[in-house]
């Protein structure tokens, strides 16, 4: 797709376009990080090998557990050591599952070819390496890049400080290069982010402090600006900030950040946790990039909670490969949506159903019409069990018919507002997806608990060899 650059130069892993991604086998098996960490039991967290083929008669279980030789890290999110942004080198392979622990500051590197229902891990990358060798802490977000780097997002410094956040290159061997940001104007926050090669720009996120959210939430550390309301626009591939999008109090707590996925368009999503919106960036025509409103989640008048307006805390954001479908969760509320954005400043909602939330029906909150009418929301029961807490993350299969939900955010944040998760472990869902009209269905013959085996916190998937809903074309 257009022209070719750094490693890519003939066929290698993932696809040549996002359409033909959806043309891609479909998913048999489902890696998930799972947290110990955080719950009272002292064991390290592992990678879970989740059976998600129907055919199978092991569907929806957990069928291999690797665990890390560490405690403490809180696995979070993952990423490959290559994608689709090197499809053109026949030398790259799909093959090392990169998995950062956010708390610890380790990156480990796992071995998903040799036998990908039990894969096995080849290297750590150890913090006090990393400190040592770049000041950061904290990573987040992992993603390959054409020329066979990796690049992880890092929150602050090993004190949790936000300004000494940055990005980490990794080799194709995963030795430390040092930082991708070059020396001057610094971002005040870094967290999720997403390049587009064909407008030489990357756009990060700026969630917050690790010295605040890992306390938990309190709202007196985002008055105190330990937490963001800004993008951060940087130059592809040079690493120098070159614009600063102040979202303002529509954009409290930016998190998970898409381009659409045709590598020529020059617009994209971010979802704007605390205040609930999903704002729409852009390129100006004067080569800049503005910002908008796309999608506002409007708080609900509760009783029985600890303010008097609960917000939907949006997460888990992500775009079809088609860009037709954009998805998200209320992890509060507890519903999930899906939205028809094929006129992308005018999203359309056409599916939408609660997996749990906080006003689940037997909760002792309750929320409140205008009319003073109170309300619960129906939220069902599958093979038996209740659903605790509140959908997360989020994956889509590659054909966009299948999407995958769990519910951990943060094992303080669980604790925090859905103890019940803690004691009980997690949850994973199967939710049916309408591709023509639109609309969300929770599939009955799926469920993976997470509570069976000593209670832990289910978080990222990936499917190995084939995840594509974040993989990045040049």
């Amino acid at each position: 797709m257009g022209e070719e650059s750094g490693c890519c130069k003939r066929a290698g892993p993932g696809y040549a376009t996002p359409l033909a991604a959806m043309s891609g086998p479909r998913e048999s098996l489902l890696y998930v990080t799972c947290v110990y960490n955080g719950t009272g039991r002292e064991k390290p967290d592992f990678l879970a090998t989740v059976d998600v083929d129907p055919n199978s008669p092991t569907y929806s279980k957990v069928i291999h557990r690797l665990s890390l030789p560490y405690i403490g890290d809180e696995l979070h999110h993952t990423g490959w050591n290559s994608c689709s942004s090197c499809h053109g080198d026949p030398t790259a392979t799909r093959r090392f599952l990169i998995l950062p622990g956010l708390l610890s500051g380790r990156v480990y590197v796992i071995d998903t070819q040799k036998n990908p229902t039990a894969p096995s891990l080849h290297k750590v990358v150890e913090p006090e390496d990393i400190v040592e060798k770049t000041g950061l802490a904290y990573p987040h977000t992992s993603h390959c890049l054409a020329t066979g780097d990796v690049m992880i997002s890092f929150l602050g410094d090993k004190d949790g400080h936000s300004k000494g956040n940055g990005f980490l290159l990794l080799d194709s061997q995963f030795n430390i290069k040092g930082r991708w940001d070059k020396p001057g104007p610094k971002a005040e926050f870094s967290y999720d982010f997403w390049y587009q090669p064909r407008h030489k720009t990357m756009i990060c996120t700026s969630f917050g402090a690790p010295y605040a959210f890992t306390q938990g939430f309190n709202l007196k550390h985002v008055e105190d600006g330990l937490y963001g309301r800004q993008l951060f626009v940087y130059d592809w591939p040079d690493g120098h900030l070159k614009q600063t999008l102040d979202l303002g109090d529509n954009g409290l707590i930016p998190g998970e950040i898409r381009f659409l996925h045709e590598p020529s368009k020059d617009t994209g999503y971010v979802e704007c946790v605390l205040t609930s919106n999903v704002v729409r960036f852009f390129k100006t025509q004067n080569e800049s990039w503005g910002h908008e409103v796309a999608i506002k989640v409007e708080p609900l008048k509760v009783e029985n909670w600890i303010l008097p307006e609960m917000p939907g805390l949006i997460i888990g954001l992500l775009i079809s490969l088609d860009d037709r479908f954009l998805y998200f969760v209320n992890w509060f509320h507890g519903d999930v949506r899906q939205y028809n954005i094929e006129d992308p400043e005018n999203p359309v909602l056409v599916g939408q159903v609660y997996v749990g939330g906080l006003i689940r029906k037997g909760s002792p909150i309750v929320a409140v019409t205008e009319d003073g009418t109170t309300w619960q929301a129906d939220v069902p029961t599958i093979q038996g069990h209740s659903l605790r807490g509140g959908p997360h993350m989020t994956q889509l299969s590659l054909d966009g018919k299948r999407l995958y939900v769990t519910n951990s955010l943060f094992s303080t944040w669980d604790r925090q507002f859905y103890p019940d998760v803690i004691e009980k472990g997690s949850h994973m869902v199967l939710i049916d997806v309408d591709t023509v009209k639109g609309g969300l269905k929770i599939n009955p013959d799926f469920f993976v608990d997470f509570g069976a085996d000593g209670p832990c916190l289910a978080h990222e998937m990936r499917y190995p060899g084939g995840d594509c809903t974040s993989d990045i074309w040049i």
